[in-house]
């Protein structure tokens, strides 16, 4: 994983935590067989193209409303 990758998707989803999770949750669906949402290289990781992703506007946070 790429530090410069992760500073710019740090810029897009500021909380360290939520961005541990939304990486995590993507690699995971890339590694259980689900396509790429960018052109890759073949040098580039799963987490890689995870925050690749992000920083391209691919995959996005949605904030869902808390139900009481």
């Amino acid at each position: 994983m790429k530090s410069d990758l992760v500073e710019q998707a740090a810029e897009i989803v500021t909380d360290p935590l939520v961005l541990i999770n939304l990486v995590s949750q993507r690699v995971r669906q890339l590694n259980s067989g689900r396509s790429p949402l960018i052109p890759t290289r073949p040098s580039m990781g799963a987490a890689d193209i995870a925050l690749t992703e992000i920083i391209e506007g691919k995959i996005r946070l949605i904030d869902k409303p808390m139900s009481i």
